[in-house]
């Protein structure tokens, strides 16, 4: 299955959050692929927003992970390896043993870290013309 949706400002994010969570919420891993700025990051915190998280949203750009709490005690992985020197690094942050966990994982820049990512997960890719932003939601197998 394929999605596509258009967002033509930032107040369109939370549809688009709902309709992600709608149709892969069963799924645990997401990997966000999109130019530097395409809105990677404010998409996640839409996402983040919308499966009940209590926590503040920022990119973790240099600590390459960040964990958020849920209203129900539930945790959520925000992986950011713009910066990653290599595969290695993200292997020592514990990538693998967060994928595994069954909480959510949202991941930028995945293409750092083709071999790490597990065989199935959810790709969303990110296009912008003008102001305006693509997001297309597949499941990979």
């Amino acid at each position: 299955m394929k999605i596509k949706f258009k967002c033509q400002a930032i107040s369109d994010l939370a549809e688009a959050a709902e309709i992600l969570i709608s149709a892969f919420g069963k799924h645990r891993v997401f990997a966000f692929y999109g130019d530097m700025g395409a809105g990677k990051t404010t998409f996640i915190s839409a996402i983040v927003k919308e499966l009940g998280c209590i926590d503040v949203v920022q990119s973790p750009t240099y600590s390459l992970v960040n964990e958020y709490q849920t209203e129900k005690g539930g945790q959520i992985y925000h992986f950011d390896f713009y910066r990653l020197k290599d595969e290695q690094e993200a292997f020592e942050s514990g990538l693998m043993d967060l994928i595994d966990s069954g909480s959510w994982c949202f991941i930028e820049w995945p293409e750092r870290i083709p071999s790490l990512l597990p065989n199935q997960f959810v790709k969303v890719n990110i296009t912008q013309l003008n102001d305006a932003r693509t997001f297309t939601m597949e499941l990979t197998t």
